[in-house]
């Protein structure tokens, strides 16, 4: 599943700003977290409620006016008011000891970029996914938020558009508007933490092994010379590196995952996860792939075929874009069944009539004993942003925990909510199986490595992994 959103794409002229490469020091000890964290008391009135007892921390979100976005803030403000249950978030239903270091639901706080300069209610009504009672319940909090003016390149995203764009000379300065957003945004917010996440509408395949990309100095003077292989995606992450913000990619697009930035945020303490949320048809595929694989049924095809309508379908109707989505949606099977499928399709169109209900088909050809053929088929009828939002909430806690831990760099343990994981050396091929990536993201949440050894964060009283009933 893409990002559905009306991106962060805007335009600017050509030319040449110097931006400032932050020290490692700077950036693990200070950036974003130290320089503006405060105490845990106080309020504030600003439509997202008064201060919670925990910590407060804040998503700024690329793409906040999109469906995802306007979904995942909606549902922490009917959180708040006890108005609904945590149904859906993957973490609510874990062992409380699991999860008691977690900034609280009701302590996240929004911001973010958009095309659109609508207020959130004015989106949110415009996405159709919440449902009239909930829409109503939400729309107060929902209208004071509106999305800061947003930066982008046409050339990498060409089906969205908007008008709500800073103008500025080049991608340095784009950056450095950036940080300074981060900045304003958890010092106006009395903010303990903060994560950046991109849920902007998917951008064209970018080339990730071009010299530019090699290294931190390299990428540092792509910037300089608006080098146009680095898109968007990569500016935030780059801005979010600098100020020691956690990164979290769930596009497809080209994000924190090219060398120099890996680098860059393992120097600095910084967490950075990605790429492209596994919410519908990849989840199930990664489910059901292992039980075939356990009775030894060979996998002789997969068609898999998606239609949907919101401006996630709007910006794959490019080609270029699609060939992201399709990549991320196609690379897991291979990796979990142990050999290549031989016709293994994966299609995606757009049909505005659908909006941001998704529908899913799978065709599985199946060889058994003796020969036998049989077939499998999938019909699933989803929210869209129903499912990713919540993915999202979770990521941003995840990292923020992360960072607390001074865990910087990739975040292979979060990788069951991606279609394809980052790995820390970014050619490693990730774990798909979701039993398999669910274990090691509870292991890690219980102070153990994936492997079973401590990892030295393990908090007193934690129990052996389990979830709740009911």
């Amino acid at each position: 599943m893409g990002a559905l959103s009306e991106g962060a794409l805007g335009v600017w002229s050509t030319g040449s700003v110097g931006v400032a490469r932050a020290d490692p020091e700077s950036m693990g000890a200070g950036g974003y977290m130290e320089r503006y964290r405060t105490g845990l008391n106080g309020s504030r009135e600003n439509g997202q409620g008064e201060r919670p007892a925990g910590r407060r921390i804040g998503m700024a979100v690329v793409g906040l006016g999109g469906a995802v976005a306007t979904t995942a803030v909606a549902g922490v403000e009917l959180i708040k008011r006890g108005l609904i249950e945590k149904h859906g978030l993957p973490l609510a239903a874990l062992d409380e000891d699991l999860v008691e270091d977690l900034a609280p639901y009701e302590g996240i706080v929004f911001g973010g970029w958009d095309l659109s300069g609508d207020d959130l209610a004015s989106a949110a009504s415009g996405h159709g996914v919440l449902d009239g009672e909930r829409f109503e319940a939400a729309k107060p909090a929902l209208s004071t938020i509106r999305p800061w003016p947003a930066f982008g390149n046409e050339e990498f995203c060409r089906k969205v558009s908007g008008d709500n764009v800073v103008a500025v000379s080049g991608n340095a300065e784009a950056v450095e508007k950036i940080r300074e957003d981060l900045r304003r945004f958890g010092e106006e917010n009395d903010l303990d933490g903060l994560v950046l996440v991109n849920l902007a509408s998917t951008e064209k395949r970018t080339d990730s092994t071009l010299p530019v990309f090699a290294t931190p100095e390299a990428f540092e003077e792509g910037i300089k010379a608006d080098d146009p292989a680095v898109g968007p995606a990569m500016l935030y992450a780059y801005a979010a590196i600098l100020e020691g913000v956690p990164y979290v990619n769930f596009t497809p697009s080209v994000g924190a995952d090219v060398p120099a930035l890996v680098k860059l945020a393992e120097e600095g303490g910084v967490p950075v996860a990605g790429k492209d949320g596994k919410t519908g048809q990849t989840m199930l595929k990664t489910a059901l792939a292992p039980a075939l694989k356990a009775r030894a049924l060979t996998v002789d095809s997969w068609f898999s075929a998606n239609i949907l309508g919101n401006r996630d379908g709007q910006a794959l109707d490019d080609p270029d874009s699609l060939a992201s989505k399709v990549e991320t949606k196609g690379s897991v099977l291979d990796q979990i069944l142990g050999y290549e499928v031989p016709n293994h399709v994966v299609r995606i169109d757009y049909y505005p009539p659908r909006g941001d209900n998704k529908e899913a088909w799978d065709n599985i050809d199946l060889v058994g004993f003796m020969g036998a053929r049989m077939q499998l088929k999938i019909n699933f009828l989803c929210g869209d942003s129903i499912l990713a939002a919540p993915l999202a909430i979770e990521l941003a806690r995840l990292s923020d925990l992360a960072k607390r831990r001074g865990e910087g760099g990739v975040q292979e343990h979060l990788g069951m909510f991606f279609k394809a994981p980052m790995t820390k050396d970014l050619v490693s091929v990730p774990e798909h199986a979701l039993h398999k990536q669910e274990e090691n993201l509870v292991r890690w949440l219980s102070g153990e490595s994936p492997n079973g050894s401590t990892n030295g964060h393990a908090t007193a009283g934690h129990k052996a992994p389990t979830t709740r009933e009911g």
